[in-house]
């Protein structure tokens, strides 16, 4: 980090200069731009640790949107990205890159709804309604658990096979976006649940490997689980908007709201970027903010 933070104060020397002299900012206006930088050039090295010549556009996305979870105001959101936007034409004038990174990036939309979330009742309510004297049913009640228990994406459950099951080790193997395997712990409630529907499949799955199947003994498509939550939700009387990234969401916020790390929590997701994890939580911004200064106190 020390080698990137000495070329980010090269420049940002270089781009005061500019500032001051070419654009003839006022004094004030060129102490707001750099402390401006400053805090931005802080957030890419702990995050990403690369020079600005290194900086994406997607990490510039993130750092907007992690100032609009902290709660800055839609106009200082503008600010900020216009300050990064003139660093970036600074490089670009000096021939520093041969694109700014920052040219498409749009300041997040202010009143952006987050998702609804599943009381831990709710969830309970949800699978218990369902009729277990079936198989159907007894696959509908572990994919339910596994949906939240183990924070899974839609596909990723759909893709899940009888290999990735590693009941005695007590985790599942995940192949999640880009092919990347991660190993998730899985609870003794969904181990039982999934064994108690497999049971009851052995003819099915001598000939197929994916876990889950329809009635057929075929691959469940991501439609057919979004049904199975649509019909579990009726039944328990819920109104919120629910999909199987609810119960991902509900994972993720469960989990931070009852201690966990939040880069814990972004390992279990799969997620490649922390910040995502943030995004994905419902917990209030204070509590948010603790965690995240945590991890970048690391």
């Amino acid at each position: 980090m020390a080698e990137y933070l000495k070329k980010w104060n090269e420049i940002a020397r270089s781009y005061r200069t500019y500032i001051r002299l070419e654009k003839q900012l006022s004094p004030n206006s060129v102490e707001s731009y750099m402390r401006d930088l400053g805090q931005f050039a802080h957030f890419i090295l702990r995050m990403y640790d690369v020079p600005p010549r290194k900086v994406e556009q997607q990490m510039i996305e993130h750092y907007m949107q992690w100032l609009f979870e902290k709660g800055r105001e839609k106009s200082s959101q503008a600010r900020y990205l216009s300050g990064i936007k003139s660093f970036f034409n600074f490089m670009l004038l000096e021939e520093m890159i041969e694109t700014s990174p920052a040219e498409l990036v749009e300041a997040p939309k202010a009143g952006r709804q987050l998702p609804d979330t599943l009381s831990t009742e709710e969830i309970d309510t949800m699978i218990g309604l369902i009729d277990q004297s079936s198989t159907k049913g007894l696959r509908d009640r572990a994919i339910l658990e596994l949906l939240y228990s183990c924070g899974l994406r839609v596909t990723e459950l759909c893709d899940l096979k009888l290999g990735d099951l590693f009941f005695g080790e007590g985790y599942i193997r995940i192949i999640g976006k880009g092919d990347k395997q991660r190993l998730v712990p899985i609870s003794s409630v969904a181990r039982t649940r999934i064994q108690l529907y497999m049971d009851q499949t052995q003819e099915q799955h001598q000939k197929e490997d994916t876990l889950f199947l329809n009635n057929r003994g075929k691959r469940l498509t991501r439609v057919m689980i979004f049904n199975i939550i649509k019909q579990a939700a009726q039944r328990a009387g819920i109104e919120k908007s629910i999909s199987p990234h609810t119960f991902r969401h509900s994972f993720a916020t469960h989990l931070l709201q009852g201690g966990a790390n939040i880069r814990q929590v972004q390992e279990l997701l799969g997620h490649e970027n922390i910040l995502t994890t943030e995004i994905y939580t419902h917990l209030d911004n204070t509590h948010l903010s603790q965690k995240m200064e945590e991890y970048m106190d690391l």
